[in-house]
């Protein structure tokens, strides 16, 4: 599908489901979402009314885009934490941990390709590339070249500190360039983890941090041999995070993913720097890293989004990521307790708010609100015939199988609610599932008939 290249002023009208809370899902039925040509939310207007809708298909230059039964609009699905260069690897883990599986299968991964515009690596090119790539297909992006120069292959570091620092402003500038207002793509500092960073490397990033503004992004406490590997080079530092703070580059700028293995100073430090959290439960389980305690971040006040970790983490899915934190905290609640398991609510919530605030785009996107920008996904599911419909003639049953959302993994009977719907959506949902895509009131996508 070519992607719309002009936003119109659009009205959206039917079933709007968003986060209001980190416990609570909104259901409003039968509404209506006024969007502007900028992509900017005007009105929310619940319920609607038919005259309303009658008076604005009259307007000029207005369309109106309605969900049908079985449908419905979700904020879009936010991943805080992915690596792009490791696509091709994606499901390749094996028995694998951390360490061995970065020397195996990553580092190799993020040699300069002859296809760069598919990586995103420490060269300037790739990075810029992939940048561009994003901003042409109208996706929200955060694009950071990777900076190491020490502790990983010769063919990949970065000569030193200096040249590292260098290149990472290189991209900074490109993507300063490329969207001058940063409302689609934007630079972010990305020290890879503490082992393959020097010192210098960390505290010259750290500096740039402060000067520029930008977000950081990095990996903490995601393997105890990692963290074990930390120490060892870092025996000054009390803990893991200490290393980043002792750089500067612990703030409220800050992405940690991972946080697996945090101790209780550390949470203290993390909470008191306002650095957020990727939680990515997915590669968690895959390279046997651990499982996060979500729940004590989340009430220690610390703000929680998930990441797919691609391609320690087998699928790009955001949403196959909200249904296995449930399930991590699950296996986490046999020995915290039952109040560690997330709900279907709590994990929806750190899919789209939780993953806006990680990024300080909370009052961009992630809601249904008005100021917000317009980021939405049409969902569609399949209607399951009762047995008088199955006598019935073969188009119209496909016809009403088509209302919904066609042949999807998500079979719908007709007695489910809408909270039943979201449910069977969060576990048993995919791609096949999100009829069309918007990003800032752009159509990005939508489902072949």
């Amino acid at each position: 599908m070519a992607i719309q290249s002009v936003v119109l002023k659009t009205i959206y009208v039917g079933t709007f489901i968003h986060s209001v809370s980190l416990a609570e899902l909104q259901v409003l039925k039968r509404s209506a979402v006024a969007v502007d040509e900028s992509g900017k939310i005007l009105l929310v207007e619940h319920p609607v009314e038919a005259s309303m809708l009658e008076m604005w298909a009259k307007e000029a230059g207005t369309t109106i885009v309605e969900a049908g039964p079985g449908q419905f609009f979700f904020p879009g699905l936010i991943d805080t934490h992915i690596h792009a260069s490791q696509y091709p690897n994606s499901g390749i883990f094996g028995k694998s941990t951390l360490l061995d599986w970065l020397n195996t299968y990553t580092f190799p991964s993020k040699l300069p390709s002859r296809n760069p515009a598919y990586y995103a690596t420490r060269d300037v090119t790739s990075t810029n590339i992939l940048a561009t790539t994003c901003h042409t297909a109208g996706q929200r992006a955060f694009v950071g070249r990777c900076c190491m120069d020490c502790m990983a292959p010769d063919y990949y570091r970065d000569t030193d500190a200096a040249t590292s620092l260098a290149d990472t402003i290189k991209c900074a500038e490109f993507c300063a360039k490329l969207d001058p207002k940063g409302e689609l793509v934007q630079s972010i500092i990305t020290p890879r983890f503490a082992p393959s960073c020097s010192r210098e490397l960390m505290r010259d990033l750290g500096d740039f941090m402060a000067q520029s503004g930008l977000l950081c992004q990095t990996h903490i406490s995601e393997n105890k041999g990692e963290i074990e590997l930390v120490a060892s080079l870092f025996p000054e530092c009390k803990n893991y995070a200490t290393v980043y703070d002792r750089a500067g580059l612990l703030s409220e700028k800050t992405v940690l993913a991972h946080a697996v293995h945090l101790t209780d100073d550390e949470i203290a430090l993390v909470k008191m720097r306002g650095s957020k959290i990727s939680h990515c439960p997915v590669s968690n389980a895959a390279l046997t890293s651990g499982a996060a305690k979500v729940r004590r971040l989340l009430d220690e006040g610390i703000v929680v989004g998930l990441g797919t970790d691609v391609s320690g983490g087998y699928s790009p899915s955001v949403l196959e990521a909200a249904r296995q934190a449930t399930m991590t905290s699950r296996f986490v609640s046999l020995t915290e307790g039952e109040e560690a398991k997330l709900s279907v609510e709590e994990a929806l919530y750190l899919a789209t708010r939780g993953g806006a605030e990680v990024l300080g785009l909370q009052k961009t996107v992630g809601a249904f609100e008005v100021g917000m920008e317009w980021d939405a996904l049409l969902v569609g599911c399949t209607f399951v015939p009762d047995e008088e419909e199955c006598d019935e003639d073969e188009d119209l049953l496909q016809a009403k199988q088509a209302v919904g959302g066609g042949m999807t993994p998500v079979d719908l009977f007709g007695w489910e609610n809408w909270e039943e719907m979201v449910a069977k959506w969060l576990y048993s949902g995919d791609d096949r599932n999100v009829l069309k895509v918007w990003v800032k009131g752009r159509k990005v996508h939508e489902k072949p008939a």
